[in-house]
């Protein structure tokens, strides 16, 4: 007999953010919209018309004490998120925060040490994992098409410029090399969990600063791992980018003994080089209507559909979801060094920043 799956209950706090996961639980056989919740009433309304789901509320807390909710998803402002995970696994939900969990490790000790008296999830809304270019790559990874890894290459390039409308990043709330590079971080890590030290450059360009910027908004790393191997990390956000042909706004390549691949986004595009195979390129445009429900390609539900269904599917066999608490504490250490490293402009160890923090048990 095939195992009954139980539906995972879900409550969604910050709904700008949030729209793509409201469409991904809707339309999921594996999970139950609960409760929608945003501090904005009118964006309440909206989101209720638009997805025809009557259920919201702007008061956060009550939707915290609902018994009937086992997950909250928060899609909140970055500097928020520590405090909402905080109440979330107070409350005994489980969380699936979007990414960068955090934007500094002020708190992270202490949400590490209430995540395991808890015994919930916390999952990092990763979606970049979750893209079929991605999914094909790292499928031909596990498989061993690449032999020996040697080398991770991936940068996000964006003109985000439409992005500084919003008032939390006007108000100086956000920092591109946590709200941007937190995607080609994850993908580096993903292949070379145990990076170690980093080295980067970057600069606020003329168009950041007339957003108001303080940040920099224009950065290239360097970076390897305990075992040597290499990788490349970049992001620019203020400026129009190439030619889609040329520059693919986020890609990652793969470099190893037998083989290189490249997947990309957002255009449904991967191609590999792997010994005896040849060049193939896949075009995977045939899934776009899935990824991509509305918004053009600003919102990518069929992500975010992907990755709550993984978490269902581990919760229910009671395997750990990843990126977790542990592996996305060390991701955000990973950019505190490398924010360290372009105000110093010499390498960090990331083992020195975590100690830093008292975080000794993640080195």
């Amino acid at each position: 007999m095939t195992p009954t799956v139980k539906k995972l209950t879900l409550g969604v706090v910050g709904l700008g953010e949030g729209r793509s996961i409201i469409s991904g639980a809707l339309n999921s056989q594996l999970w139950e919209l609960k409760l929608l919740c945003d501090l904005n009433p009118q964006l309440c309304k909206e989101r209720a018309e638009e997805f025809k789901f009557p259920y919201t509320t702007t008061d956060m807390h009550a939707l915290l004490a609902d018994d009937s909710i086992d997950v909250v998803a928060f899609y909140t402002p970055d500097a928020l998120h520590a405090e909402h995970i905080k109440l979330a696994l107070k409350a005994g939900k489980h969380v699936i925060c979007t990414k960068p969990l955090l934007d500094n490790l002020s708190q992270a000790k202490a949400l590490l040490e209430l995540a395991k008296q808890s015994d919930r999830h916390v999952f990092v809304g990763q979606s970049s994992r979750h893209f079929a270019p991605m999914i094909k790559q790292r499928a031909d990874f596990d498989a061993g098409k690449h032999g020996p890894l040697y080398s991770v290459e991936a940068h996000y390039h964006a003109d985000n410029r439409w992005f500084m409308k919003r008032d939390w990043t006007r108000n100086g709330g956000m920092k591109w090399l946590y709200n941007g590079i937190s995607h080609p971080i994850d993908l580096v890590r993903w292949y070379l969990p145990n990076i170690s030290e980093v080295m980067g450059y970057g600069l606020l360009t003329e168009n950041g600063k007339s957003l108001g910027l303080t940040d920099p908004d224009s950065m290239h790393f360097v970076m390897t791992s305990s075992d040597g191997r290499i990788a490349r990390v970049s992001g620019c956000y203020s400026s129009p980018t190439g030619l889609k042909l040329r520059d693919s706004g986020m890609t990652c390549i793969l470099r190893g003994e037998k083989g290189t691949s490249q997947a990309d986004y957002s255009d449904l595009r991967y191609s590999t080089h792997f010994s005896g195979e040849g060049s193939v390129l896949y075009d995977l445009e045939h899934l776009a209507g899935y990824y991509f429900r509305f918004g053009g390609r600003s919102h990518h539900a069929g992500e975010y559909q992907n990755y709550i269904e993984y978490f269902a599917r581990c919760v229910n066999e009671g395997i750990r979801p990843t990126p977790d608490i542990r592996e996305g504490i060390v991701t955000v250490a990973t950019m505190v060094a490398m924010e360290q490293s372009l105000n110093a402009r010499l390498p960090v160890k990331i083992a020195d920043v975590l100690r830093q923090h008292g975080l000794e048990e993640l080195v």
